[in-house]
């Protein structure tokens, strides 16, 4: 009897779909036919059955278990008389019939949320009716409502929190003061983006004498978001589920109510707020010499922004200086201090990788203006800095006290990975002593090795790709990216579950108690898949045994866990969201600049073709293999790169290209550009000797055929254990990483 194996059903815009299996185990490939009875997300069980073609196990569904969502966003269509729902998510390959008096009075073209009555049969269709008519899909924001809905992100608050919410005070009572030290006449002040409005961190810096040396003492201030969410409560359980805010170009689906994020927590100027404050002593060398932690009331002296703080630093005389003339020493005291913590963060070995980071400019309509390279000065490093030390001390405090917390982890690359970087860097001639187990500074010295050479930007990538995703977890696994062997969230508790959690722990240790998590509600599907994945990762790892833990500790453990998974697949799903709606205005930004040439420059390749990124418009497209030229090309994994056999062309990350827009899917999300002269291209980079026309054209054809099932074709399984795209990412690729976490604020394009 053949085995039977649980997992979830990943569809794919194609028709086809994969099970991802719930014990590790590579996803398994499901043919169109066996997708006709399920749907996108759809917990089965399969039985294994032939390896097709190119050596993937195919499955056969025995049993549909569960099928957690029955709700789906589309177009409301009408063919042949029959009303039907054409899905915005391309995962689900089947449109909704619309039972007859189920359209909701909704008109053709609308967009629209049904609900499910029947689910797909092997031989028909689901059929449901409309439970809600969103509008025009050219309505401003129509994006973003989509987006809120298709990927399942909470966007009303319950009754019961905004209760909750009402009988809260609209400004600090003077029983709150009690028992904080009263920090009202200390000039911290907050330094976020022109378009924040939400302040969670004041910071303050001033020389001090550290040991028997110089330094300084540094106040980081941040809203005490604990002391009006309690935990367990109506409003704590919304702020769960959501895990974290969702920042939109123009909107923000926020954590907390905005009475709370924009007012009584936000550190606005010149009103009394609560606070917890990390208090730094802070060497020369930039090294945290000793730190202590309180609750206090404090009162914002000023509301500067990164420009604004920039230009004061340029120009102490400036007029910016003139008009902020009591703060400017204040100023210049974290620049000082912000140049040591530069300095500790070379010598520990931490990335620093400089990417280009975009906005996008909007007219009143919700429509692309521009986009905008997102200019990164002293100013914002200075507050990253401050807020890096804080999280290091509040990891630490936890840590120092046995306390059970979330950390925020980040692993390095993988045995696996480390290899294929070892290949890749050999094979472009660049010396190195990687391991199985690289240390941050062994990257680190390597992107310093490189810094002047012309390919740079693509060694560059190929270093972040190295590295894995970081989580939130109870087992403190270090840093790598930051090179912290230990590092939490403390800052940004209005817009991060975690953060929330951690200041409730550091409470609970100064009140020398513990804090216990409360019950919280069941984990959905995106914990379960982030489960899975890290099932796989621990197993690739070979992990030991956890250390013997009691039933009480083994429970309060397991509950850690779950709320890290939660927070961490939260954040996923929340930069799918804010990714999602940006290559939609993306596509209809480029559906204005049809047959339009630019200079791009590659950013990926892959055995399908290249990603271009424009270089002014800062937008992402595809050249499909067919499109780069007349020639049979190789993709070359250890070097990243495409060669064409007969002309020794070569296509590798970094590479300038002139490109046309040929075609932008506005369903997709997806971009097509074509090479700009095609017919006179040239090869650039030499023919390969030995090779020169050695291989006629018409290998060129059966290329071109092959190249286009291979766009089409589902994924293998990567060895990191994630699927593989093998479809043109929808206008800009979805695994494109910021670096190992970049630890600035998310609300100006940035994490900490």
């Amino acid at each position: 009897m053949s085995e039977e194996i649980d997992g979830v059903v990943q569809g794919h815009r194609d028709g086809h779909g994969f099970v991802q299996r719930n014990d590790g185990q590579p996803d398994i490939y499901l043919p169109p036919n066996e997708m006709r009875a399920v749907l996108h997300r759809d917990v089965v069980k399969v039985s294994l059955g032939r390896v097709d073609r190119r050596g993937r196990p195919e499955g056969h569904v025995l049993e549909i278990v569960a099928r957690p969502v029955n709700r789906i966003i589309g177009r409301l269509l009408k063919e042949s008389g029959i009303w039907l729902v054409a899905p915005e998510d391309k995962r689900y390959a089947q449109d909704v019939i619309i039972q007859p008096g189920g359209t909701a009075h909704a008109e053709t073209g609308q967009v629209v949320v049904v609900e499910l009555t029947e689910p797909p049969a092997l031989f028909g269709q689901p059929v449901g009716h409309v439970i809600e008519v969103l509008g025009d899909i050219d309505d401003p924001g129509m994006e973003i409502d989509i987006a809120v809905r298709k990927f399942s992100i909470p966007h009303e608050f319950s009754a019961p929190c905004l209760a909750e919410t009402q009988d809260l005070p609209d400004t600090v009572r003077t029983a709150d003061k009690r028992g904080r030290i009263d920090l009202t006449d200390v000039p911290l002040v907050t330094i976020d983006g022109v378009d924040a409005r939400d302040f969670d961190d004041a910071v303050y810096c001033e020389p001090a004498k550290v040991g028997r040396g110089k330094g300084w003492r540094l106040l980081v201030a941040i809203a005490d978001v604990s002391h009006y969410v309690k935990s367990g409560g109506d409003i704590d359980t919304d702020a769960f589920d959501r895990a974290t805010s969702v920042y939109f170009p123009r909107r923000v689906v926020p954590m907390l109510p905005e009475k709370l994020s924009n007012g009584l927590c936000s550190l606005n100027p010149d009103v009394d707020r609560l606070c917890m404050v990390c208090d730094m002593l802070i060497t020369a060398k930039g090294d945290i010499h000793a730190y202590q932690f309180y609750p206090a009331v404090m009162h914002s002296h000023a509301r500067f922004t990164y420009d604004e703080v920039w230009a004061i630093l340029q120009n102490t005389r400036g007029p910016e200086a003139t008009k902020r003339a009591a703060r400017v020493d204040n100023l210049l005291h974290l620049h000082d201090l912000y140049k040591a913590l530069s300095g500790s963060r070379r010598v520990r070995g931490a990335m620093e990788f400089e990417t280009i980071e975009t906005q996008i400019i909007s007219n009143e309509n919700g429509r692309i203006e521009r986009i905008e390279p997102r200019t990164r000065n002293d100013a914002h490093k200075l507050i990253e800095e401050a807020m890096l030390a804080a999280n290091v001390c509040a990891a630490d405090f936890i840590e120092a006290n046995h306390q059970m917390a979330l950390y925020r982890v980040h692993e390095g690359p993988t045995p696996e990975k480390a290899e294929i970087l070892r290949d890749y860097l050999k094979a472009l001639g660049i010396p190195n002593r990687l391991g199985d187990r690289p240390s941050p500074k062994d990257l680190a010295l390597i992107a310093e090795q490189v810094a002047d050479r012309p390919d740079a930007p693509q060694i560059q990538t190929m270093l972040l790709r190295s590295m894995q995703q970081a989580i939130y977890t109870p087992d403190n696994a270090g840093h790598f990216g930051l090179a912290y062997e230990a590092y939490t969230h403390f800052t940004s508790p209005i817009r991060r579950y975690p953060d929330l959690l951690v200041h409730r722990v550091i409470k609970a240790i100064l009140q020398d108690r513990v804090y216990e998590l409360p019950t919280l509600p069941t984990f959905g599907e995106a914990h379960e898949n982030l489960q899975r994945r890290l099932n796989k990762s621990a197993k690739a790892k070979d992990a030991p045994p956890p250390r013997h833990r009691s039933k009480a500790d083994t429970k309060r453990y397991d509950a850690w866990v779950g709320a890290g998974l939660h927070c961490s697949a939260n954040e996923r799903r929340a930069d799918e969201a804010s990714r999602d709606v940006e290559n939609w205005l993306k596509c209809r930004y480029m559906k204005e600049h049809l047959g339009e040439q630019y200079t791009g420059t590659v950013s990926a390749v892959t055995s399908f073709g290249v990603f271009v990124m424009l270089d002014q418009m800062y937008v992402e497209g595809l050249v499909h293999v067919t499109e780069l030229g007349g020639d049979y090309y190789r993709f070359d994994e250890v070097r990243q790169e495409l060669r064409g056999e007969r002309t020794g062309v070569r296509f590798h990350i970094g590479k300038k290209l002139e490109v046309q827009v040929s075609r932008v899917d506005l369903d997709g999300r997806r971009i097509d550009f074509r090479m700009a002269g095609a017919d006179e291209h040239a090869p650039a980079d030499g023919p390969r000797r030995g090779e020169a026309g050695a291989r006629g054209a018409n290998k060129a054809k059966v290329h071109r055929q092959a190249g286009k099932a291979e766009a089409a074709a589902p994924a293998p399984a990567r060895k990191d254990g994630r699927q593989a795209s093998k479809t043109p990412a929808r206008g800009a690729r979805n695994d494109r990483g910021r670096g190992p976490e970049a630890s600035g604020k998310r609300k100006t394009g940035k994490r900490k």
